[in-house]
């Protein structure tokens, strides 16, 4: 075998290994639990949401669509997708939250922040 076969399959068969493995894997869960912290009162709470529903929290309304936990065998970390309006219907946040990265995406606004807690 000359040196070129062997390089070439050094390179070849491990990228055919990295081409069959699978992408990332999510457990998809039927609650988000949401944490809310109220600004103007000065309280935080941990606010259970199931997904598909809408749960009416101070002078909010959550929608969760979504909510996933990171693959067993990979770092814990859980993903929800959440719509969140005022008691006047103004949307004032939709998209992916983060657990392992609050900052990325929160609602922060004047008086309510949210982050994700967990996903059951």
């Amino acid at each position: 075998m000359n040196i070129t076969k062997i390089l070439s399959c050094l390179f070849i068969v491990p990228l055919f290994l990295l081409s069959n493995s699978p992408a990332f894997a999510y457990v998809e869960k039927n609650t988000a639990v949401l944490r809310v912290m109220n600004k103007a009162a000065g309280k935080t709470q941990i606010v259970p949401v199931a997904v598909g529903s809408t749960k009416k929290y101070d002078g909010l309304n959550i929608i969760v669509r979504n909510c996933k936990q990171s693959d067993p065998f990979d770092a814990e970390n859980f993903f929800v997708f959440v719509e969140i309006y005022t008691k006047t219907d103004e949307r004032i946040f939709s998209g992916w939250m983060n657990r392992n990265e609050p900052g990325q995406n929160p609602l922060q606004n004047d008086t309510y922040d949210v982050w994700v807690e967990k996903c059951e």
